[in-house]
């Protein structure tokens, strides 16, 4: 009955308008004024892309790290041999190994991790473990830097609070940019920096409005509606800001 109420109350709050569009800046500031919850929300960004999911080179998969971590504990096994060894435990990976991390998956169905990052040389032998690992999305992949002969940074990437982007069948994405708990200039900070890595992962082949629908949310407040030209011009201002 409380959470009821709760909602209610916040739906009933005159700041809201579920009809208007906002700028993204406007809509932060009305999120971080919301009471919604007792802990610390993270902040959310949905955007419908004007791309053809059903096309291989249309598929959005990046991962980042923004200017202010969200600072989420993150368990990351490495997969990797000879000195990459030595440098995987000293970069803070919870557990590294070669084989016997293999095996383990295999035979226990292992997935208690959130991000395994592995150096091409022991592709082959991970292949294997597309059926365990696929599903749940921990397959490594160059594309999202966790198969690298770098695993000193993609592991201090995977802990200081990497944001994967990735679109789902609706040509979705969904990502955080921050905590209700942050200072609005950092949340804008993040927001900015994540848009525009998105947009420089447009596909070429993809035409026309590439963000075609963007809102933003807390964890557990009501969504507000982005003016999305609104978006380009505070994008716009941030990219003459770090030039």
């Amino acid at each position: 009955m409380k959470t009821s109420k709760n909602k209610k109350a916040i739906l009933e709050n005159d700041k809201i308008d579920k009809n208007k569009f906002y700028s993204p800046s406007e809509a932060i500031e009305i999120i971080k004024s919301i009471n919604t919850s007792k802990f610390d929300e993270t902040i959310d960004l949905s955007i419908q892309l004007g791309i053809d999911p059903k096309k291989s080179d249309q598929q959005i998969k990046i991962a980042t790290v923004p200017p202010n971590p969200l600072g989420k504990k993150v368990r990351v096994v490495a997969i990797c041999n000879g000195e990459h060894v030595k440098k995987a435990e000293n970069s803070g990976a919870d557990h590294v190994g070669g084989d016997d991390i293999i095996e383990k998956i295999i035979n226990e169905k292992w997935t208690d991790f959130d991000i395994l990052v592995a150096i091409p040389e022991m592709m082959p032998k991970i292949a294997k473990l597309g059926q365990v690992l696929g599903p749940k999305g921990l397959m490594p992949s160059p594309k999202m830097g966790t198969v690298t002969n770098d695993v000193e940074k993609a592991i201090k990437d995977a802990k200081t609070g990497r944001v994967e982007i990735k679109n789902d069948k609706l040509g979705l994405v969904n990502f955080p940019c921050g905590k209700k708990s942050f200072e609005i200039a950092k949340i804008m900070d993040n927001l900015y920096f994540l848009v525009q890595s998105l947009n420089k992962s447009k596909p070429a082949s993809s035409k026309g409005n590439y963000l075609k629908k963007v809102s933003v949310s807390s964890t557990m407040g009501p969504g507000f509606k982005i003016d999305v030209s609104l978006l380009k011009e505070e994008l716009k201002k941030y990219n003459g800001a770090i030039a």
